[in-house]
């Protein structure tokens, strides 16, 4: 064995290690979803005595689990579309455009990105309520955009300055206007960090839980991450049936992610290039 060879080996097996490591949680969730409540108490480490798959169908009902799924969805879905199309376009006429405006609108986009959640949500909350904003899902889808515009954005800029301007110009030359240009021309070679910010948009909206708890005050209403969140109230904390519910919930984003992760790395990785 080589020095190279022995070199690749430890990077391996300490990937498998740090993989494992990552993986408990995910042990320790699943296996007591499957305990009852006293058992999880007894040792949590330790594997069912009895499996208890009755803590599914009891989340299941008490939940209204597809009520709660079909709002997280429908939130999920049009704010990705909104944040696909608002990006996309913006970016394209940004790099498209070279100015000092272009210039200060990007840079503008991007601060925004480091201005924490916590010192906008009180004003957030009421501008939103004189707007009519709170308690309803469009008015949570658009404040989706606000928030996920300048990350995407941000993606959608670096990726667009690897377009050759060529294509465009020839559309241009046949008679092809700015809005054909865009959708029939630029926007499909976007694809790889159009599935980039969709997955990371996903994961983020689907697994928040703060805007949610502030702007969504009807039951009805409620997401995933609320719902679950009503098992582990300050006094009493149901671990049975909150693990249930917490692997409910994780499962179609973890579905989802593991369906497109490969699109990930090389839509970033495009995209960061120039």
């Amino acid at each position: 064995m080589n020095k190279y060879t022995k070199r690749t080996f430890t990077l391996e097996i300490f990937a498998i290690l740090l993989a494992i490591f990552f993986l408990i949680p995910f042990y320790f969730v699943i296996v007591n979803s499957l305990k009852s409540f006293s058992e999880i108490l007894i040792d949590a480490a330790a594997l069912p005595t009895e499996i208890m798959f009755s803590n599914y169908a009891e989340v299941w009902r008490i939940l209204d689990f597809p009520k709660a799924f079909w709002n997280s969805f429908l939130i999920t879905v049009f704010s990705n579309i909104g944040i696909v199309i608002i990006s996309s376009m913006a970016a394209w006429k940004l790099v498209r455009t070279p100015s000092r405006i272009s210039k200060f609108l990007f840079l503008f986009f991007v601060a925004a990105m480091v201005i924490p959640f916590q010192t906008v949500m009180i004003p957030l909350v009421k501008i939103g309520g004189m707007l009519g904003l709170i308690n309803s899902i469009p008015g949570i889808i658009i404040m989706y955009f606000g928030f996920g515009v300048p990350l995407s954005l941000f993606l959608y800029h670096g990726f667009v300055k690897t377009v050759p301007i060529e294509v465009e110009e020839s559309a241009q030359i046949d008679g092809c206007s700015q809005f054909g240009l865009f959708w029939r021309i630029v926007f499909p070679l976007l694809k790889p960090i159009t599935i980039t910010v969709i997955i990371l948009n996903t994961l983020w909206i689907w697994n928040d839980y703060l805007l949610p708890l502030l702007v969504l005050q009807d039951a009805s209403l409620r997401t995933i991450p609320l719902a679950t969140s009503s098992f582990f109230a300050q006094y009493t904390k149901q671990w049975d049936m909150g693990l249930a519910a917490l692997v409910l919930g994780i499962t179609p984003i973890i579905i989802f992610f593991l369906f497109l992760q490969k699109h990930i790395i090389k839509g970033i990785a495009s995209g960061s290039i120039k």
